[in-house]
């Protein structure tokens, strides 16, 4: 329904902890999606050796701690860089597509282009969860110069993370930025108008 509706792909995050989706599940995704499935993952061994049994299109690469609801925050590539290395290399040599879910710092963006990955997703929540226009417009513009860097130094940027009906046209606004992930916000509004109708109200927003 939701590629129907003008998806142009489908995230999961495969959490250690398999809270949100089961390992069955991805698998049959990728057997049932006609576009392309982008595996959020943490970098364990396990699931990265999942990872690279299933062989999706994308992987992106996040941290994650048990407690948290979803996703809080980047990767600290710069403390990682070298495990990180090594596991992108691991993708790559599969045909898999690795994607960094960083901050917008200038430090962790040179960090993830040394890492080998083609692809960044800048985190978009503290623009998102910005409570006054001075400090959205601080944070708006760190995402600019953050994408403009990223993409001098050729990576390809996508971002999300808090991004909804209301705040995403800015975002849009950023032309470095080639992708959108937005879970959340889609799902909420689509128990009150269903999910084709949610997708494609946001997928408006997304080429207008």
């Amino acid at each position: 329904m939701c590629e129907r509706a003008g998806a142009d792909s489908i995230v999961c995050h495969l959490r250690e902890d398999r809270r949100h989706i089961q390992d069955r599940d991805v698998a049959t995704l990728l057997k049932r999606i006609s576009t392309r499935l982008n595996l959020e993952m943490s970098i364990a061994p396990e699931i990265v050796e999942v990872a690279l049994r299933l062989k999706p299109d994308q992987v992106t690469l996040v941290p994650e701690r048990r407690q948290e609801l979803t996703t809080e925050g980047g990767l600290d590539v710069a403390r990682l860089s070298k495990q990180l290395t090594q596991v992108v290399r691991q993708f790559h040599a599969r045909g898999i597509e690795v994607s960094l879910f960083i901050d917008p710092v200038s430090s962790q963006i040179a960090a993830a282009a040394r890492t080998g990955a083609r692809i960044i997703e800048l985190h978009t929540g503290r623009y998102a969860n910005a409570r006054t226009s001075g400090r959205r417009a601080r944070e708006l513009t760190a995402l600019r110069q953050a994408a403009r860097h990223a993409r001098s130094l050729g990576l390809a940027v996508a971002a999300g993370h808090g991004l909804d009906y209301r705040n995403v046209k800015a975002v849009v606004g950023i032309p470095e930025i080639e992708e959108l992930n937005i879970g959340f916000s889609i799902i909420a509004r689509a128990l009150f108008v269903g999910i084709e109708r949610a997708v494609r109200e946001m997928n408006t927003l997304l080429q207008g």
